[in-house]
C-alpha cells in the first residue's frame, strides 16, 4: 500500500513530549512511541484541529520506519478515519491528515497525568 507520505518531520514540541514520554514509559525508540500516539489521536471520535504543524525538529523518520510490520495496517487505519469523517482520501488529506493526528496523540499521551510506565500504555489501549 502506498503510504501517506514518504517522510514524517515532527515539531519542536511533539520532540519534547516524546523525551518526556520516553523517560516515563522507557520505550527509546521514537518510531514505537509515534505508532502509540498516532492510535491514542485515531481512538477519539473527534477530529484534531486543523492547525499549522511546524516540521521544526530534528526527529524525522520514514512511513516505514514509524510503521514498521504495521506499516500498511496503519496507512489503511488513516485512510478509513478519513472515509468515515468525510474529508477524503487523496494523498494531501491523508498526509495532512495524519500529522495532525500524530501530533495530537503524541500531546494526548505526553499530558496524561495516569501514564508514568510502559504498562499504562496498555492499560489505555485495553480500556479504548
Amino acid at each position: 500500500m502506498e503510504p501517506p507520505l514518504e517522510r514524517i518531520h515532527l515539531s519542536q514540541t511533539a520532540k519534547e513530549q516524546l523525551i518526556k514520554l520516553k523517560r516515563t514509559t522507557k520505550i527509546d525508540q521514537w518510531n514505537i512511541l509515534c505508532r502509540w500516539a498516532f492510535c491514542r489521536s485515531l481512538a477519539e471520535p473527534t477530529n484534531p484541529s486543523p492547525v499549522p504543524i511546524p516540521a521544526d525538529s530534528n526527529v524525522e523518520m520514514t512511513w516505514r520506519v514509524f510503521g514498521g510490520e504495521l506499516s500498511d495496517v496503519l496507512a489503511i487505519a488513516l485512510k478509513q478515519r478519513c472515509y468515515n469523517d468525510g474529508l477524503g482520501t487523496d494523498k494531501e488529506t491523508l498526509a495532512t491528515q495524519f500529522r495532525l493526528h500524530l501530533h495530537r496523540g503524541i500531546a494526548y499521551l505526553a499530558g496524561d497525568p495516569n501514564i508514568k510506565k510502559i504498562e499504562d500504555l496498555i492499560k489505555l489501549a485495553i480500556k479504548n
